[in-house]
């Protein structure tokens, strides 16, 4: 007879950082507003085992104009949440979240004529 261990069961991978529903909450509303001004049209949501992105688009089938991250190990040093232009470069970062979005809702508000 020989010994064999159980064959482990894909546990579920709970190390993963994702956005907390009271976070997700302004993203979207902001979202929202930008889809009915005709800016953006598709998103996409990445929970990674560092960061969790929230990935805005132009077109579905582009490169994500800007990216919402969150990165927890950042909370004390320069904050955990960041907006993050087609470039990479670094538009906004801090921990209120709130203060962060507010890079992109500047652009929301234009001159009517």
């Amino acid at each position: 007879m020989t010994d064999q261990s159980p064959i482990p069961f894909p546990t579920r991978n709970d190390d993963r950082v994702s956005f907390h529903r009271t976070e997700l909450a302004p993203i979207l509303s902001l979202y929202g507003r930008f889809v009915a001004a005709g800016e953006w049209r598709d998103y996409g949501i990445s929970a990674l085992r560092d960061l969790a992105v929230f990935s805005v688009f132009r077109r579905t089938a582009e490169n994500p104009i800007y990216r919402i991250e969150k990165r927890p190990k950042l909370r004390n040093r320069q904050g955990q949440y960041a907006v993050v232009g087609i470039d990479g470069q670094v538009l906004k970062r801090g921990n209120d979240l709130g203060q962060v979005l507010k890079v992109l809702e500047r652009k929301l508000i234009r001159i009517v004529e």
